[in-house]
């Protein structure tokens, strides 16, 4: 027996330094990256093979190289005449009036195909319950198609309310397509969408799992909320499909959330990502078609940029845009997210930003919906304090939205968290807005949240308890992982 079990123990011992081999020398992953795994498989070796399996391991190059020639559906033509315009002198001129936003405008079209757009009439939601009763009514107005696309769906009230919505357009000749990440959504059952399938509709998952709750590319997600309605009408922001977004979980109470419906050309963009998305995950592509990208009669002037990034992008797209507006502002970054897990660049340009008297507010959540994620957050931002920032932890429900407003002029909204899963692993979409009217709004919203936030003074971290200062230094500890 003893010797089977020193058998065993060189076994593991074996294919523990050949897997650290593999992750030091053979897949390209960052330094801090590197260590964190590297202390997984020291501390807890047989776990340690199983998480790095499930949790570590790349995309394949195939996978990578599959995605990355998706085309930009309907906007080739396009995007090569704004580009060719950059290259003869004609850049566009954005609505706004301090914020110098020409370089961001052309690194996001440049680099990421993302179509700068001036036509655009947008509506901000921060409730959950005005924004599905908003989406529903769009619903009920679609004549050609419905294209949804959501990380997490429930099978719950706010579920079966918008599948059924889905149901009858489908049953009077609307194309209804439903994408959802296999991972976020692993609750529905499998009959969940077999009404809406009987009725015309089309259903797919993102990366399916293999077996139930088992699939070996579960760290990389479509954390992606669009939803197109006949090509004209578009959704993007932070709500997913779910009691819970209506605030209705006693875990979390109310829902604090932006998110963005848009008419106008900007749509064109989310129509491309999840025609993208779509064809990413079979083999039956779905091709331009006039009725995807039809003309759309301007109601709004309000200028809009649609960014997506994963792990499949080059240069961490969004990140970069993130990056980018911190570096432009000159008098005042806002920040709300449930997860500050910054890369050192993100966090050594807001400290910059603060050295150089730029006043940089962020909300975060009081509350965790994962816990070492939580305890991460409270400790990469309270490292701010020190240098001025005001940080405020939203008390009235869970803060889940994802925004950026530099300057009062330019605003973000979307999907993307600020932290390594959305910078580097999950597949994500923000709509970059250069509008005073609308920025001056979510700006608005956020100081209405700041009433409800509790401000996190340096005194009162320094007095957190013995408990709490370990939580955050395991969760520091593994913060590249999370």
């Amino acid at each position: 027996m003893t010797y089977i079990l020193n058998n065993m123990t060189t076994v593991i011992l074996i294919l523990n330094v050949i897997l650290a081999f593999a992750i030091v020398f053979l897949e390209r992953k960052d330094t801090a990256q590197t260590w964190a795994w590297l202390l997984v498989l020291t501390f807890i070796p047989i776990l340690g093979f199983v998480l790095y399996i499930f949790l570590g391991r790349g995309l394949s190059k195939e996978k990578i190289f599959d995605m990355r020639m998706q085309e930009k559906v309907g906007l080739e033509k396009i995007l090569a005449k704004q580009i060719s315009d950059l290259e003869n002198g004609v850049f566009p001129v954005p609505h706004t009036e301090t914020v110098d936003a020409a370089e961001l405008i052309y690194m996001m079209l440049v680099y990421d195909d993302a179509l700068f757009t001036i036509n655009n009439d947008i509506q901000l939601f921060t409730d959950g319950e005005e924004k599905f009763d908003s989406v529903i009514r769009d619903i009920r107005a679609a004549e050609n198609h419905i294209h949804v696309q959501y990380y997490i769906y429930r099978n719950d009230d706010l579920g079966q309310r918008l599948r059924d919505e889905l149901i009858t357009a489908a049953k009077r000749g609307v194309k209804v397509r439903v994408l959802i990440d296999a991972w976020g959504s692993w609750r529905i059952g499998k009959g969940f969408f077999r009404s809406l399938i009987d009725a015309g509709g089309s259903v797919e998952e993102f990366f399916p799992l293999f077996l139930p709750y088992i699939n070996p590319r579960l760290q990389y997600r479509n954390h992606r909320k669009i939803l197109v309605v006949d090509g004209k009408v578009g959704y993007t922001g932070g709500f997913n499909v779910g009691d819970e977004y209506l605030g209705k979980a006693k875990k979390f109470g109310y829902w604090r959330d932006n998110h963005l419906r848009i008419y106008g050309e900007a749509v064109y963009s989310l129509q491309s990502r999840f025609l993208m998305d779509w064809n990413s995950q079979h083999d039956a592509k779905t091709h331009f078609q006039p009725d995807f990208f039809p003309v759309i009669t301007p109601t709004g002037e309000q200028d809009v940029q649609i960014i997506t990034s994963g792990p499949d992008s080059t240069h961490e797209q969004i990140k970069m845009v993130y990056l980018k507006m911190i570096n432009i502002a000159k008098k005042e970054i806002l920040i709300q997210t449930p997860y500050y897990i910054p890369d050192e660049s993100i966090h050594e340009a807001l400290r910059l930003a603060l050295l150089s008297g730029v006043t940089v507010h962020l909300q975060i959540p009081n509350k965790p919906d994962h816990m070492m994620v939580y305890w991460a957050t409270y400790s990469f931002a309270a490292e701010l304090i020190a240098l001025g920032a005001t940080i405020e932890t939203y008390e009235a429900g869970f803060m889940h939205s994802k925004t950026v407003i530099i300057d009062g002029e330019v605003v973000s909204i979307g999907s993307a968290n600020f932290d390594n899963r959305s910078f580097r692993l999950d597949f994500e979409v923000n709509a970059i807005v250069y509008d005073i009217p609308l920025a001056q709004e979510v700006r608005k919203a956020f100081f209405e949240d700041s009433k409800q936030s509790t401000v996190l003074t340096a005194e009162k971290y320094h007095n957190r308890g013995l408990v709490i200062k370990f939580k955050e230094g395991l969760a520091r500890l593994i913060s590249p992982l999370l």
